[in-house]
């Protein structure tokens, strides 16, 4: 006998990427959208059996995206302005969609820039699709 409906957890190939200012479609991956914090241990007066633990500094990894590659050139100029020495952050938005194509889940990250671009791999052997990466790091990410 069911005692309750039964919450199928979403999939992951229907999301969308947002950043400001940049429109870029085909995103065959985004990962690296996490945070860490540390531990800092102590050890109180008086007690030396244990120690304590505090929340220390939270760490956000970098985010990294990967496109099929086509004429745009936004992605790649904004890594470019940053070798140049013109840091432009954005703030961005990784969306996930349910199958019906509405939004379920969103994760906001602030202050991107790029810090790492990576062009496609060739190789006259395969059909697939050239892939390009961009690595973001940010100050935070939270999900909405």
């Amino acid at each position: 006998m069911a005692t309750g409906s039964r919450v199928d957890p979403y999939r992951n190939f229907n999301f969308l990427v947002e950043l400001d200012g940049i429109t870029q479609a085909g995103f065959t991956d985004v990962s690296g959208f996490g945070a860490s914090t540390d531990p800092v241990e102590y050890r109180e007066g008086g007690d030396n059996t244990a120690n304590r633990k505090l929340p220390g500094q939270t760490k956000y990894p970098n985010i990294t995206l990967k496109w099929g590659l086509t004429d745009s050139r936004e992605l790649y100029d904004w890594y470019r302005d940053v070798t140049k020495g013109v840091v432009v952050r954005r703030n961005g938005s990784i969306i996930l969609n349910d199958l019906a194509g509405q939004e379920v889940v969103r994760w906001n990250f602030f202050d991107a820039w790029p810090t790492k671009w990576d062009g496609a791999d060739f190789s006259a052997k395969g059909t697939e699709v050239a892939i390009e990466t961009l690595e973001l790091a940010h100050e935070r990410v939270e999900r909405a």
